[in-house]
């Protein structure tokens, strides 16, 4: 996961530049047409161009109003801002869908292995307690099993192995979900540089129009500026109060692992290391 993740942050950082660029060359290229001056038929027949041109206006304003919002949205995201708003939210669906399910209590914390791993123990069956947490997956099986390994050689190795164990486990599990809090503090940043892309097309319009600048163009920028911070902002949200909580889930389930590996593990406190 962390080596795609690494190629489509590349890919971010490679497209932006070309994003700007492009949407300037854009703008350039559309407002080059009204330095042409009105067209030959027009320049000979001045009234005849009024009443066309009064009729687009209305049948251009009737269009507007019918346009569908999400197709001004996808319009005004561009072919760049477009796809790499979609790759973050699919990004973000997975790592929210992936960590939801690793920090689960049945995969840290799972009760059959409390009952089963405590009754062994009450019973003093140390032998078999062992086999019951190293044949279990969990969190809490791997630290059991590390500690009740190293019961021979003293309490104290026991419970350092179980710290190693827990924080070695408990660090790739960070790990994982740090990759939500990279999403969600990456799209507004998408946004806001979309914001500034947008805002630059604009004032090239005012500066390219001069006294009369397209309000047409104008709002295109416009758009892209606030559609692009929008949608950053709607990504990073969600993405970074579901970090939070898997994060604020993760510290409580290793706080319990923590509390139950000493209670077991504390009844060999008297064994002394064999040197």
């Amino acid at each position: 996961m962390s080596k795609y993740l690494r190629l489509m942050i590349l890919f971010l950082f490679l497209a932006f530049p070309l994003s700007l660029a492009a949407q300037i060359d854009f703008d350039s290229d559309a407002d080059d047409d009204s330095f042409l001056g009105p067209s030959a038929e027009s320049a000979e027949n001045p009234q005849a161009g009024q009443q066309p041109a009064a009729a687009g206006a209305d049948a251009g304003d009737q269009t507007q109003k019918k346009e569908n919002y999400l197709v001004w949205m996808f319009r005004a995201l561009g072919w760049v801002f477009g796809p790499v708003f979609v790759i973050l939210s699919l990004v973000d669906v997975a790592l929210i869908v992936m960590n939801l399910m690793a920090i689960r209590r049945v995969n840290l914390v799972p009760e059959n292995l409390v009952l089963e791993f405590g009754e062994l123990m009450d019973s003093q069956k140390f032998q078999e307690a062992y086999q019951v947490a190293k044949e279990d997956n969990s969190l809490l099986g791997r630290v059991l099993a590390a500690g009740l390994s190293k019961v021979p050689s003293g309490y104290d190795k026991a419970v350092q192995t179980m710290q190693d164990v827990g924080q070695e486990e408990t660090m790739k599990l960070e790990h994982q979900i740090g990759y939500l809090a990279l999403v969600g503090n990456l799209s507004p940043m998408v946004g806001l540089f979309g914001t500034v892309v947008g805002m630059i097309a604009s004032f090239q319009v005012i500066a390219a129009g001069g006294a009369t600048p397209s309000p047409q163009k104008l709002a295109e920028g416009i758009a892209t500026a606030l559609f692009t911070t929008m949608i950053g902002l709607t990504i990073a949200l969600p993405s970074l109060a579901i970090y939070d909580i898997i994060k604020n889930r993760l510290a409580r389930f290793i706080l319990e692992i923590g509390i139950i590996s000493d209670n077991y593990i504390g009844r060999f406190s008297s064994v002394t290391h064999k040197k």
